[in-house]
């Protein structure tokens, strides 16, 4: 059970998150960390000092002349300025550096800055202040056409007195965060996985729920993350090649049944009705035509799925002359002369050398069945195609659409076969990417197979 926990993907994404977290968090408060311990008064300092001159700014009062007569502070600023009067100072000067208002203990004359007040806008600068170091930061205020502005002193031992009370339980506070929010993320994250799953849940319970009864079933991609759809796709692509596959088993096995049935009842009778094992030509004859069956039969279960091809490169011109080879004999008998030409052909094409040899073997023994004595079947390579012409009488335009059915036979044929020779071919061509097309002449037939 812990082996299984271990290796499941929900603990390994556990595992992986809470330390990304933990790293992560780290991080981030080592950095705070260090910021605060070496840059205090800009992380805190400057801060404070900022706030407060914002809240005189805000609280600013002005009589009808536009010129300023009071400050209205919040109550813990206030209180602040009261209590620390030689700590925190502020004051309001016009252009010419004149004290209009101050804070207590900020009154007189002496400038805090000398010089022009607007270039110091914004920014904090050291000055001393009855002999103890100060750090001034300077504000401009508009009123109506005059100009003013407002300055606060704070005493740098008071900044540090501040900083040093804020940053002392930083780190103790840093690393409690650190903790509980990883032991947070630690309990919530596997209600998180579990509900991430779950489709990947509902999909693994509908496979284990498919059996060769039900190959027609497909994993649904409703509410499926978009990671995970490929592999339901694929798994519904392998229902699909399974399905057919077992279709096409259960299919060669009935037919093998269906189409075997006869001539062995006719082997059969002739056997025992015959003794002396007379009209052997008949009982030949029914032999060879089941064995052809079989044959194309083993051809179809086999060309059915693409996992039984073994391709590699293949010289057309090679298969053509092999199939011309074999099946001469054939055009022998029929006095069907076979020729071959050749053009531009290409040196080699990527197919499975033995099922281009039946695809092609299938089309020209139907061409020298088709032919009449003294007719010629030709064979035409070229750089796209293999074209089989014949002289035969030709196909009915009706009879097109059901040349590549399974087991359909013309109803005037005029020699033996189930009906399978170019279902082979055309299941042949689609593992292959080809086309056959076919094309009526004046006489005869062309079939052509083309590679691109």
């Amino acid at each position: 059970m812990l082996n299984h926990w271990i290796r499941s993907l929900s603990a390994r994404l556990w595992v992986t998150s809470i330390v990304a977290l933990a790293i992560s968090l780290t991080v981030l408060a080592t950095a705070a960390t260090y910021a605060f311990n070496h840059f205090p008064q800009q992380m805190l300092g400057r801060h404070e000092e900022m706030e407060s001159a914002t809240a005189i700014v805000s609280g600013l009062r002005f009589d009808g002349a536009g010129r300023p007569v009071s400050v209205v502070l919040p109550t813990q600023t206030a209180w602040l300025f009261e209590v620390a009067p030689t700590e925190l100072k502020y004051r309001v000067v016009d252009e010419r550096g004149n004290v209009l208002l101050a804070s207590k203990g900020a009154e007189g004359r002496e400038a805090w800055i000398a010089g022009d007040l607007s270039g110091f806008v914004g920014n904090v600068q050291r000055a001393e202040i009855g002999a103890n170091p100060f750090e001034v930061l300077t504000l401009r205020v508009a009123h109506g056409p005059a100009v003013f502005y407002i300055q606060t002193a704070t005493s740098e031992r008071f900044v540090d007195a501040i900083i040093g009370n804020k940053v002392k339980p930083m780190p103790a506070i840093i690393k409690t965060i650190i903790v509980v929010a990883t032991i947070i993320f630690g309990l919530t994250f596997p209600f998180t996985v579990h509900r991430v799953l779950r489709p990947l849940r509902e999909a693994s319970r509908a496979a284990a729920r498919i059996t060769p009864r039900n190959l027609t079933t497909r994993l649904s991609t409703e509410g499926v993350p978009s990671e995970i759809k490929p592999l339901i796709h694929a798994f519904n692509e392998a229902l699909d090649r399974l399905e057919n596959g077992f279709a096409v088993q259960q299919q060669f096995l009935a037919s093998a049944a269906h189409e075997l049935q006869t001539p062995l009842t006719l082997i059969r009778g002739q056997i025992e009705l015959q003794p002396g094992i007379d009209d052997k030509d008949l009982l030949f004859r029914e032999i060879d035509l089941m064995a052809r069956q079989v044959r194309q039969l083993l051809h179809l279960a086999e060309v059915s799925e693409s996992q039984n091809f073994s391709f590699g490169a293949v010289n057309i011109v090679d298969v053509v002359q092999d199939v011309k080879a074999y099946l001469a004999r054939k055009a022998d008998r029929k006095e069907v002369k076979l020729r071959l030409e050749t053009t531009a052909a290409p040196p080699s094409i990527w197919a499975d050398r033995s099922a281009l040899f039946i695809l092609l073997k299938n089309i020209v023994e139907n061409a020298i069945n088709a032919s009449s004595a003294r007719s010629a079947v030709v064979l035409i390579v070229d750089a796209v195609s293999v074209q089989v012409q014949d002289e035969g009488p030709g196909i009915k335009q009706e009879h097109l659409p059901f040349l590549f059915k399974r087991f359909w036979r013309a109803p005037d044929a005029q020699h033996d076969g189930a009906g399978l020779g170019l279902a082979i071919c055309k299941e042949i061509a689609t593992a292959h990417e080809w086309r056959l097309t076919v094309s009526s002449l004046v006489p005869g037939t062309r079939f052509a197979v083309w590679f691109s």
